[in-house]
């Protein structure tokens, strides 16, 4: 289980330049339905907005204590002081961390504590200005390290609304997972030959092979990002794809999240690409059945939350399974946190259609429920 600093009250998308803000910083988990139970301390900084410098990664003023953030405390409005030697017409995002030291705002998804600590976030712009109109910030922003080669790092950038959208916000698992198949690509080859399903996960996802992969549920993208910049340290493949699936809603946002961080990846195979597919519909979309082969690869995150879309998902499973030869099944993986045990009627419906799920690996986070990785194998096409 994760837990993530963000805003209850956000600040203003305007301010005047002199003074301070105010804001109601929140502790809580992924969903925002549970508060973190204890006292966190909660640092803040400044990271000015600059669109005539390109940066890897947004650079920030040295964090000094804000608050400590308690439920007994947790509607009280907090005065943030402005950034020192601040002029009228700049902008700054507002940056909230749960400590001071380092990079304490880049969450670092290759870390052996990930999770430990509340995740940080950044808000959107702030224009100091005493011209003009405040309105209220609805979205934020979280920053995201991934080790690629050769000492090389990548930093994706993942937008979030701030409301209750589901298909709009970061997950556990989506999170549990990345860090997981960050991992996987960084092992080495006789490391994973130790462990048959993780060396079977691996060449799947990151074989110098051409690659289709798909992602089910995918909200807000940040697994098929990850596995986008990933497969981006190979040499560019023309003839793979990474199809990341939502509804139409999602579709804006998920559209966003992958242009933002567009450097990352160095073909269109790797660049991930935004595709409406409703469980619902009984036919999969044409661009995804135009797939031909098949694909090698399925993958979904925290898709078990509504048991009532389970006969929808699985038909859509099975649709994607039978798209590829029954020599060269797809490998589907499936990142999975545990919110009610009757998610777990999933494992017994899959295998209806031929699938059997098997654990492979887990993210602790700050204790709670883990997030779960399943590594699932077709034996059959039914």
């Amino acid at each position: 289980m994760f837990f993530y600093i963000s805003f209850l009250r956000p600040p203003a998308t305007q301010s005047y330049p002199s003074g301070s803000i105010s804001i109601t910083p929140q502790v809580a988990n992924d969903l925002r339905t549970e508060p973190f139970d204890g006292a966190q301390e909660i640092y803040y900084s400044w990271s000015p907005v600059n669109l005539n410098r390109a940066e890897v990664y947004p650079s920030i003023t040295v964090p000094q204590k804000l608050t400590v953030w308690r439920q007994s405390s947790a509607y009280k409005e907090i005065p943030v002081p402005l950034p020192q030697g601040l002029r009228e017409g700049q902008s700054y995002r507002l940056v909230l961390t749960a400590h001071g030291q380092g990079r304490p705002h880049i969450i670092n998804l290759a870390a052996s504590d990930l999770g430990v600590r509340p995740f940080p976030v950044l808000s959107m712009p702030i224009l100091f200005s005493p011209r003009g109109r405040a309105g209220k910030q609805e979205q934020i922003e979280r920053v995201y390290r991934i080790p690629l080669q050769a000492g090389a790092n990548g930093f994706l950038t993942v937008r979030e609304q701030t409301s209750f959208d589901l298909d709009k916000k970061i997950w556990d698992s989506g999170i549990g997972l990345s860090s997981w198949l960050v991992q996987l690509a960084q092992e080495s080859d006789q490391t994973t030959s130790n462990h048959a399903q993780a060396s079977l996960v691996r060449d799947a996802l990151f074989s110098t092979d051409s690659r289709r992969i798909i992602e089910l549920g995918a909200g807000t993208g940040i697994v098929s990002l990850t596995i986008g910049a990933l497969r981006s340290t190979a040499p560019a493949d023309e003839d793979g794809c990474i199809i990341t699936t939502d509804l139409e809603s999602a579709m804006p946002l998920l559209e966003h999240n992958v242009s933002a961080n567009g450097s990352l990846f160095n073909s269109s195979s790797s660049r991930p690409r935004p595709l409406v597919l409703d469980w619902d519909d009984e036919a999969l979309p044409g661009d995804v059945t135009a797939a031909g082969r098949g694909f090698d690869v399925i993958v979904m995150a925290d898709v078990t939350y509504n048991t009532a879309s389970f006969p929808s998902l699985v038909r859509t499973l099975s649709s994607l399974v039978r798209l590829s030869p029954s020599s060269k099944p797809p490998v589907i993986v499936l990142g999975y946190k545990e919110r009610d045990a009757a998610e777990r009627t999933l494992w017994s419906l899959v295998e209806e259609i031929g699938v059997t799920l098997e654990k492979v690996g887990e993210r602790a986070g700050a204790g709670g429920q883990v997030v779960e990785v399943w590594l699932g194998r077709c034996t059959e096409h039914v």
